[in-house]
């Protein structure tokens, strides 16, 4: 009996005290995995609504044919609204001006960008006013900036002012074929390069001091720093940044909508812009979803070298 009664206490407690403590975890999992999901489904939610549904319609739509407004289910055509979309002189031309416009305006934003945060992690005075006032036209809308360089830019506005009381003649810019790419570069260099200072100034912030320590010591100079330290550990920051600013200026459609329209003579119709002329000025939805695809897929085959670059850089396969 006495042996029974101390094991019988011992039984009570192993059971009191072992079976709480996974309970206690397990309701602490799933209040964590109901707070993940309570954060996590509106935003999947957006992504179904606003990015896979209108990429699928697309798809949908590049392989049909039909009157836009008719009431009778376009007709499946496979691969014709490709074919005439690939014979089209204004599709081509609309794919060079894209291309033109990005090779131009991409390596010019991303060099000032980082010319500038380089500049600004330096000890300077006023070192945050000036990064205060070269990203605020990042916080202004498109369309306002827009607007602004559009009032700037117009044959009698405040810039052909400047020139002409310096003896040089009013300029044409957004009405010019020949000024009216470096125009809108200007338009979005403005906006761009203050946005793409600011990633890259956090990247060079990430650098530890000890490399720069180390170069000093053993006297290497500005330039020998700068390409030797500075850009190899920039690199995933900069990787970021060439994706980044090449996908928003292949889908720059606002300046070119509200500005120019697509001309003169065509120089600024980008593809972005000849997707939304053909589907909402032309009425031709079939050939502005192929276009719309032929543009995802250009979207997608840059993010697919991002990745590829940042594995080569983490020495996987």
């Amino acid at each position: 009996m006495t042996s029974a009664s101390v094991t019988s206490p011992h039984r009570g407690t192993a059971r009191q005290a072992g079976p709480p403590r996974p309970r206690r975890h397990s309701r602490s999992t799933r209040r964590n995995l109901i707070a993940a999901a309570a954060f996590l489904v509106p935003t999947l939610v957006l992504i179904a609504v606003l990015r896979i549904v209108p990429t699928v319609s697309a798809v949908r739509s590049s392989t049909r044919s039909g009157l836009p407004g008719s009431l009778a289910e376009p007709e499946f055509v496979g691969l014709d609204v490709f074919r005439t979309m690939f014979g089209s002189e204004q599709f081509w031309n609309s794919v060079r001006q894209t291309l033109v416009f990005n090779v131009i305006v991409n390596p010019l934003q991303i060099a000032l960008a980082l010319l500038l945060a380089v500049l600004l992690t330096r000890s300077i005075p006023w070192r945050g006013l000036w990064r205060t006032v070269l990203f605020l036209p990042a916080a202004v809308p498109l369309a306002g900036s827009t607007i602004i360089w559009g009032i700037a830019l117009r044959p009698d506005g405040p810039v052909n002012g400047l020139l002409e009381l310096v003896g040089i003649p009013a300029q044409p810019w957004f009405t010019s074929p020949g000024q009216v790419i470096v125009s809108l570069i200007v338009l979005a260099s403005w906006i761009g390069i203050g946005y793409w200072m600011m990633f890259l100034i956090a990247g060079l912030n990430d650098i530890p001091p000890v490399y720069y320590e180390a170069a000093r010591i053993d006297g290497a100079g500005a330039l020998r720093t700068f390409f030797s330290i500075t850009l190899p550990m920039l690199r995933r920051p900069l990787l970021f940044v060439l994706v980044a600013d090449t996908v928003s200026n292949f889908v720059l459609f606002a300046p070119v909508q509200i500005l120019t329209g697509g001309g003169p003579e065509s120089r600024s119709n980008f593809l972005m812009y000849d997707i939304f002329h053909r589907s909402y000025e032309l009425s031709d939805p079939y050939q502005a979803s192929a276009e719309l695809v032929v543009l995802l897929v250009l979207m997608i085959a840059i993010v697919a070298v991002q990745f590829r670059l940042l594995r080569s850089e983490d020495g996987e396969d």
